[in-house]
């Protein structure tokens, strides 16, 4: 069952998902953006064992800031032995993760759907 929260800002609304809370980020993600994100990525994330999906389905504009903060979302979460999934079908943003190699580390999955069915059926992280 899904249960959706007030955004904590306009650039990001978090909800629970199926056992996962999902980072929802939202329209230009750039370094303002990640000012205003990090202080909520970094609560899901300093969490042990949290299993978290950062969506990038409704993002208009990703940069090198969005970047980072999936680098330091991967980077918490598998320091503290979760899970971290992402979501994401905008061909610029994935091909800037293809460039960069993070799709290798991260790679990215269709619809919420398909991260959480394959979450479900592996008990594994990255």
């Amino acid at each position: 069952m899904q249960q959706k929260t007030a955004p904590p800002s306009r650039h990001l609304r978090i909800h629970q998902d199926r056992g996962h809370t999902v980072l929802e980020f939202r329209g230009e993600i750039d370094i303002a953006a990640a000012l205003e994100i990090v202080p909520y990525l970094d609560r899901v994330t300093g969490q042990h064992g949290s299993r978290v999906v950062i969506d990038l389905r409704q993002v208009e504009f990703f940069d090198c800031s969005g970047l980072r903060l999936l680098y330091r979302a991967r980077s918490r979460v598998l320091d503290r032995g979760g899970q971290l999934h992402l979501v994401c079908v905008d061909p610029l943003a994935l091909r800037i993760m293809r460039v960069t190699g993070l799709n290798r580390l991260l790679p990215a999955h269709a619809t919420l759907d398909a991260v959480l069915g394959q979450s479900e059926a592996t008990s594994g992280s990255l």
